[in-house]
């Protein structure tokens, strides 16, 4: 029996690319600079249109930093469930390095910043729609190894934030200031690799 393959409605096809027009608008005018009219002409589409997917510039905004961090959750736990904790761990690392050191990732953390102080809203809707979600699911993925008796963890919430705290290093910090030397891909994942196994360590994990 031949599966069928489902393609994108032309609405769908729309909505992409108004949130990918959105993300490099935000990024090149800053949020209160980019008008939704703006937004509509370089995705190709009518004013209306963008309208019609998303009701305002603030749900536009949330859902084009959210569809970015849903890229990155799909890639960080869609792993094998038998998988063992440590490489599920480094897996979710290297993922979550690589979404903070993309260009988009780059400069949406840049954006927010800027905007911070004359328009803290920005970094509001960017918080709610990138960070919580990944601490949420990470919590819930502790939880379960908790769960498993396979670490002794009190707040999950607080072990996600050591967590995201500790494996970023130093790569991320060199990508922000933009310094000359920046580590290799192996560099990354060798301090992901040892991060991960001071976590686990720190947390008395236990082989089932």
């Amino acid at each position: 029996m031949t599966q069928k393959i489902r393609t994108r409605s032309k609405s769908e096809e729309k909505r992409e690319n108004i949130l990918i027009a959105a993300v490099n608008c935000f990024c090149e005018k800053g949020f209160a600079n980019t008008s939704m009219d703006y937004i509509a002409k370089q995705a190709g589409v009518s004013k209306q249109t963008v309208y019609s997917h998303f009701g305002s510039k603030d749900d536009l905004f949330m859902a084009s930093v959210s569809k970015k961090c849903q890229e990155f959750r799909q890639a960080a736990f869609d792993t094998d469930k038998d998988i063992d904790v440590s490489g599920a761990l480094v897996n979710f690392a290297v993922e979550f390095i690589r979404l903070l050191l993309s260009d988009e990732g780059m400069s949406v953390h840049r954006l927010c910043v800027s905007e911070s102080q004359a328009n803290p809203k920005v970094s509001q809707l960017f918080y709610q729609a990138g960070p919580e979600p990944v601490i949420k699911g990470l919590s819930e993925l502790l939880q379960s190894y908790k769960q498993q008796y396979l670490l002794d963890i009190e707040d999950t919430h607080l072990a996600s934030l050591q967590f995201l705290s500790l494996v970023k290093g130093e790569a991320v910090m060199r990508r922000e200031y933009n310094t000359q030397w920046q580590p290799s891909q192996q560099q990354t994942r060798d301090y992901i690799e040892a991060s991960v196994a001071l976590f686990l360590r720190g947390y008395g994990f236990k082989t089932s």
